[in-house]
């Protein structure tokens, strides 16, 4: 049964490699994934909203650059870089087309595990950073 970090890097090294399948193998049926872009309930619905983020990033890859173990969870800090080159769903469940832009988002994320897999994941980042950068504005409306 791999410990925190061991699975940690197995949802990087899939995440990395665009690999749903492996990405599905790692969660627990009812985990739990947190992100400023919204809230998956269940093994499924996370496995959709990575699918979700490679369309709208073919490129995407996230770079772990620190790393602190507790017991449970595992922390990382990390960058995420990708080019906008496809739909992109929106927290408010509109659909961004494909800008051309290129991102580079900094965020940090915990990774709690439970018999072997995810149970929870949260990964915090700056939206308004993510939006800025793909040529979003903010208009009173």
């Amino acid at each position: 049964m791999p410990d925190g970090r061991q699975l940690a890097d197995r949802v990087l090294d899939a995440v990395n490699d665009h690999d749903l399948a492996r990405l599905s193998w790692c969660y627990d049926r009812h985990a739990v994934l947190s992100t400023p872009l919204g809230v998956c309930e269940g093994r499924e619905q996370i496995v959709r909203y990575w699918e979700s983020l490679f369309k709208g990033f073919a490129d995407l890859a996230v770079t772990v650059w620190n790393r602190m173990e507790c017991a449970d969870p595992v922390f990382s800090e990390w960058t995420m870089t990708g080019t906008h080159t496809g739909p992109f769903t929106l927290p408010d469940g509109g659909v961004a087309g494909a800008s051309g832009r290129r991102i580079t988002l900094r965020g940090c994320g915990a990774c709690q595990t439970r018999k072997g897999l995810v149970a929870s994941h949260r990964n915090y980042f700056d939206l308004l950073e993510l939006y800025s950068q793909l040529g979003f504005s903010l208009v009173a409306g």
